[in-house]
């Protein structure tokens, strides 16, 4: 069994041979290991490690394409920059990690309307064609299930006015905020139908969706469903259509916002962040049938570099969550450049060791040759 097939059935929770297994990386992570001589040059992380999974990100949403990056002040650590959107990032220049957000242009209804949204229209220029069809491929050779990926329109709007503005303007303004939920929907869906007809369909499609921080999310579910829940409606109904599943991404204590995501139709949820709240075990137990689960092991078990306490995070979960064939064993975040290069790979193989399926539990040869063609999943 492959990693498309394998996944395909997960998504579905049909029988595997294994739960299935991804990852997301820091970049300095891959630069630390590649310099140890961890990985050998030219390596994919995917096919050093056997993942399951491939995904492409294709589309450049800035607002204004014409824009270029202008920088306002420099330092040996970071740098202060203006991007297409009006907004006034700084980066730092010695690591990755999250820019802070300086200032926003938009602000408000009025900031939008005349600075973004003209701007926002499906222009060819915004689509990594290439970089989409190059994946595409790479994935198909390896028998890896591929995933377009993007962000969907939560984190569609705070690139424009911080998250400031817009949780605020869902209170004072919300027609404003629905009105950029719908614009941003209606841009991924036209961008996504002139990728697909020109270089095929993927196997499914990665939201980020980044709705939450530590034990709360960033709005009720009654505000979700008001607001954001229509975009996320039409955009999953449009990949639904296509037969694509849809695995969405979330960081932070999203719990309370289950309920109305489950409704939006998503067929996965990733990642399950245990520092932020999230309980991988009572989300299982809750949902693990309605939706396949990826995530929810704690990244804090791995910066200990201990086997003992990779052991205990492990062996505590994976039992208990690969029951009903809906789990993608991946970190509760990322993997930072701490952990060292054989915590990492002892995970992984402890992991699949733990999540392997009795023989007689395995799907038959027809069953498992199925799964190379799905029913759509709608």
């Amino acid at each position: 069994m492959n990693g498309k097939e394998r996944i395909s059935r997960i998504l579905k929770h049909q029988p595997v041979d294994r739960i299935g297994l991804f990852e997301h990386f820091w970049g300095d992570t891959e630069k630390v290991w590649r310099a140890q001589g961890k990985i050998p040059r030219g390596q994919r992380l995917e096919d050093h490690f056997g993942f399951d999974m491939q995904l492409c990100w294709p589309f450049n949403s800035v607002a204004d394409l014409d824009f270029g990056l202008v920088t306002v002040e420099e330092t040996a650590e970071t740098i202060l920059q203006r991007d297409g959107n009006g907004a006034l990032l700084r980066r730092h220049k010695l690591h990755n990690a999250t820019p802070e957000h300086v200032d926003f242009a938009v602000r408000d209804r009025e900031g939008w309307e005349r600075l973004i949204k003209p701007k926002l229209t499906p222009d060819p220029r915004r689509i990594n064609f290439e970089a989409y069809r190059e994946a595409r491929t790479a994935a198909a050779k390896a028998g890896r299930f591929f995933c377009w990926s993007g962000v969907n329109v939560f984190e569609l709007m705070h690139p424009v006015c911080g998250h400031e503005h817009m949780l605020v303007g869902m209170l004072d303004d919300p027609a404003w905020v629905r009105d950029m939920v719908e614009t941003y929907a209606t841009l991924v869906i036209e961008l996504q139908k002139t990728l697909f007809e020109r270089e095929g369909l993927p196997d499914g499609i990665w939201f980020y969706e980044d709705m939450g921080f530590k034990h709360r999310p960033f709005m009720s579910l009654e505000m979700y469903r008001d607001i954001v829940q229509p975009g996320h409606l039409r955009t999953i109904a449009h990949a639904h259509e296509l037969g694509l599943p849809v695995i969405m991404h979330s960081c932070g204590f999203v719990e309370p916002l289950l309920p109305g995501m489950i409704e939006a139709g998503i067929d996965a949820l990733q990642v399950i962040e245990v520092k932020a709240g999230m309980d991988l075990l009572r989300i299982h137990r809750e949902w693990g049938k309605r939706i396949a689960l990826i995530g929810g092991m704690d990244v804090r078990a791995l910066y200990s570099n201990d086997r003992a306490v990779i052991d205990a995070e492990l062996e505590s979960k994976i039992p208990a969550v690969k029951e009903g064939y809906g789990y993608v064993l991946h970190s509760d975040h990322s993997i930072p450049d701490t952990v060292h290069y054989d915590s990492y790979r002892y995970f992984v193989d402890r992991g699949l060791e733990l999540g392997a399926y009795a023989s007689d539990q395995k799907p038959s040869n027809q069953a498992a040759a199925s799964a190379s063609h799905p029913t759509p999943s709608m």
